[in-house]
């Protein structure tokens, strides 16, 4: 069994977090102890706790127990823009060993760890640090969420290329649906799968008011793989 996977997707918006909640869903409802973890996020909201990221704290809310937010979010920022900027302007150098040891922390008590990337996967997260860097540091396989909308067949085939590129493991992906009008949905999917050098691990269709419990049945295939 893999001790992880790296959850990014084909742009900002793609579905990456609602993915990586229903995937955490799913994980433990198979009984595999699962915490999530986003270790750099920006647009965070100013708390009397400090700085808080929703999709964090949609994580944190799907993950075994009770995980403490400078685990899960050893970096946040309160600007809604790349992180790299974000972490300039507060000067602010995002260092691989800080979220190692946040990520070696979580691992105590779970047996897997859900770890969503921030943006797409050509984000940077440094001047020279890009998000395969951290992938390396903590020796994650990937999967890819594809965001089921207009430009999503260039988006995901762009994606996956720049990964392989990357020498990054791509172990699947997941089909978001963020688009409920979609035109040709089953067609841009069966394009997908043809041309995707990777398994579907499933697709969340769409919802009003996404539940990633309710979700979880759509990502059984993805727990099959990432059990192996």
């Amino acid at each position: 069994m893999n001790r992880g996977v790296y959850v990014t997707g084909t742009d900002t918006g793609a579905g990456k977090s609602l993915a990586a909640a229903t995937l955490l869903a799913a994980l433990n409802a198979h009984g595999v102890r699962s915490v999530g973890m986003k270790p750099v996020a920006s647009g965070c909201e100013r708390t009397p706790a400090g700085l808080r990221n929703a999709d964090a704290e949609l994580l944190i809310a799907h993950s075994a127990g009770t995980p403490i937010y400078a685990n899960v979010n050893p970096y946040a920022f309160a600007e809604p823009i790349a992180p790299h900027l974000a972490a300039a302007d507060v000067g602010i150098e995002i260092d691989l060993a800080r979220i190692d040891a946040a990520f070696a922390a979580l691992s105590t008590n779970a047996q897997f760890l859900v770890v969503e990337g921030v943006g797409g996967w050509m984000a940077p997260l440094g001047p020279r640090l890009m998000q395969v860097d951290l992938v390396r540091a903590l020796r994650l396989p990937v999967v890819l969420v594809v965001g089921l909308r207009l430009g999503c067949l260039n988006h995901a085939l762009l994606s996956s290329r720049a990964i392989r590129a990357d020498g990054a493991e791509l172990i699947g992906w997941i089909a978001s649906s963020t688009d409920a009008q979609m035109a040709r949905r089953e067609d841009n999917l069966a394009t997908l799968r043809e041309r995707l050098d990777a398994p579907c691990l499933g697709v969340l269709p769409h919802s009003a008011a996404p539940d990633p419990p309710v979700l979880a049945v759509h990502l059984g295939a993805a727990c099959k793989r990432l059990l192996v």
